[in-house]
């Protein structure tokens, strides 16, 4: 490498470090929506299609 190993080396290193930081993060952000959508779910509000409807009023105030 031209005497520039001691440079490169370490370079490639801390790469890797922080790209597999960054699959860990993706991964624990990923699970985490997961159990929130999961969540959401579970007390009535769907992906798409309409909100859950309060109770109690029709949004007419007159």
């Amino acid at each position: 490498m031209g005497g520039y190993g001691a440079f490169i080396w370490p370079a490639y290193g801390i790469v890797a470090i922080v790209m597999a930081g960054l699959l860990v993060a993706a991964v624990r952000g990923t699970r985490a929506r997961a159990r929130d959508l999961a969540a959401l779910e579970a007390t009535g509000v769907s992906r798409r299609g309409n909100p859950p409807q309060s109770k109690g009023s029709d949004g007419d105030d007159a």
